[in-house]
C-alpha cells in the first residue's frame, strides 16, 4: 500500500473532542465519528502551502471549488450537477441546523428515521421544533425502511420537513435507488422538504456504491436539499468546509439566503484549499482507506464473533461506525458504556441518543490502526465480563 495506517500521531494535547476529553491515562476513545489517520499527504501540502503564505485574510469562493465537486460526484458517483446548484457552507451541521430553522415555522415537526444520528435532535430541539419519529423497521440484526411509518409521519400537517441519513449512521445501511425514489415521491404528495444528509457517502465497503437522493429522479432533485463534504471521508472535520446541493432554483434561493443570513457561508482561509485538494488528489488514499476500515470490519465481526457471540453485529455497507446489539447483555447501554470507561478506559456510544431501540445497543469506531482495534474490543470484552459477573449475568 501507498500510505501507512497503521502508523497512528499521539492525538493528546492537540484539542481534541475524541481524544482530550479524556481525563484518565490509559484511557481509548471508540466512540465520536473522528478518524485517528492523519489527513491524506495531498491535503496536508495544499493546507501547508497556503500557511506559508502567511496572510489570513477574508476569502471568496472560487469557480474550482464548486467544479471539484462536480468532477468527484460524477465520476464518483454518477451524479451530474450543475455548478450553481451547489452553496459553500461551514459544515453539515450547521446547513442542517439553518434548514431547519428557516424552511419551518417554530413547534413544527421535522420528520427522522431512528435510530439516527443523535445531532439531528439537536438540530430540532435546539431550534424549537419537534422530532418526529419514523422508526426503522428492525427483523432481527437487519434494518430496512418502514414506508407505512414514513407515510404517516408525512401525512401528519405539522411535517413539512425530514432529515434523510444517507448512508446512514448509525445502522450503516446504504438505501436502494427504489426506496430512495419512493422517499421522493412521498415528499412530494405531502409537501415535504428533504434534507439529505450524504455526508457517509465516500466511506462504503469497497465494491459498494452509494445513491445520491438527488440522482434518483426529476421529483427528488426538486424536493431535495444535499448535505455534502469531505470533511468524514478524508478526516478533516476541523477545517469546516462543506456544500449544500439544492437543484431547485427557488429552494435553493430560500436556502441561500438562510446560511448568509446565519453567517455559515464564508470559507476560512484553509477551507476551501482542503476540500479542492481532497476532491482533486485524494482519490488514491481514499481508496486505501477504505479498504484497510473494510479490514477493521472484518477483524471485529470475527473478533465479536468468536470472543463475545452474545453481541450481534448489525449488517452495515458503509461507514467506518459498527452497531452492536447488547440486548443480551444489559437493557441499558449507557450503564454498561459508564461501567466500560470506568473499569477499562474504553469509551463507546451509547444507544439510547440516537433513538427507537438505541437502548439495547452500543456504537463502535473503527476508523484506527488495527492494533489499537485490537485493544479495544479486547477492552470490550473484559469489561462486559465483568460487568455480566457484577450483574449475576
Amino acid at each position: 500500500m501507498r500510505y501507512n495506517f497503521d502508523d497512528m500521531p499521539d492525538r493528546r494535547g492537540t484539542g481534541s473532542l475524541k481524544w482530550d476529553e479524556e481525563y484518565a491515562e490509559g484511557s481509548l476513545p471508540m466512540w465520536v465519528a473522528d478518524m485517528d489517520f492523519p489527513a491524506a499527504p495531498e491535503i496536508r501540502e495544499a493546507i501547508e502551502r497556503r500557511a506559508a503564505h502567511g496572510v489570513f485574510g477574508y476569502n471568496i469562493i472560487p469557480d474550482r471549488w464548486a467544479q471539484s465537486y462536480v468532477n468527484w460526484w460524477r465520476d464518483r458517483h454518477g451524479f451530474e450537477m450543475d455548478p450553481e446548484w451547489l452553496v459553500f457552507c461551514a459544515g453539515v451541521v450547521p446547513a442542517i441546523s439553518t434548514c431547519v430553522r428557516k424552511l419551518t415555522t417554530p413547534a413544527e415537526k421535522v420528520l427522522i428515521q431512528t435510530p439516527v444520528y443523535n445531532i439531528f435532535f439537536n438540530s430540532i430541539l435546539n431550534n424549537g421544533r419537534v422530532p418526529k419519529e419514523a422508526p426503522l423497521m428492525r427483523r432481527g440484526l437487519e434494518y430496512g425502511i418502514d414506508f407505512g411509518a414514513l407515510e404517516e409521519a408525512m401525512a401528519d400537517p405539522q411535517v413539512s420537513l425530514m432529515i434523510l441519513c444517507n448512508p446512514h449512521n448509525p445502522v450503516g445501511r446504504i438505501w436502494s435507488r427504489e426506496e430512495l425514489a419512493k422517499i421522493g415521491e412521498l415528499a412530494l404528495e405531502y409537501g415535504v422538504t428533504v434534507i439529505s444528509d450524504e455526508i457517509h457517502c465516500d466511506l462504503t465497503d469497497p465494491g459498494r456504491e452509494y445513491v445520491p437522493f438527488a440522482s434518483v429522479s426529476d421529483v427528488c432533485r426538486r424536493v431535495s436539499v444535499t448535505c455534502m463534504a469531505p470533511t468524514k471521508a478524508f478526516n478533516i472535520a476541523g477545517i469546516q468546509t462543506a456544500a449544500v446541493c439544492v437543484p431547485d432554483k427557488f429552494l435553493r434561493h430560500r436556502v441561500w439566503r438562510a446560511l448568509n443570513t446565519d453567517e455559515v457561508a464564508e470559507p476560512n482561509t484553509f477551507a476551501v484549499p482542503a476540500a479542492v485538494a481532497a476532491f482533486e488528489k485524494g482519490g488514491p488514499w481514499l481508496d486505501e482507506l477504505r479498504e484497510y476500515v473494510f479490514g477493521n470490519k472484518l477483524f471485529a465481526i470475527d473478533f465479536l464473533r468468536t470472543h463475545m457471540p452474545e453481541v450481534g453485529v448489525t449488517p452495515s455497507e458503509a461507514t467506518y461506525l459498527l452497531w452492536l446489539d447488547c440486548s443480551r447483555l444489559t437493557e441499558d447501554t449507557g450503564e454498561l458504556c459508564a461501567f466500560l470507561r470506568e473499569s477499562t478506559g474504553l469509551r463507546l456510544s451509547p444507544g439510547a441518543q440516537f433513538g427507537a431501540d438505541g437502548q439495547y445497543f452500543i456504537r463502535l469506531n473503527l476508523a484506527t490502526s488495527r492494533e489499537r482495534l485490537r485493544d479495544g474490543l479486547e477492552r470490550f470484552a473484559r469489561g462486559a465480563g465483568e460487568y455480566r459477573e457484577r450483574k449475576g449475568k
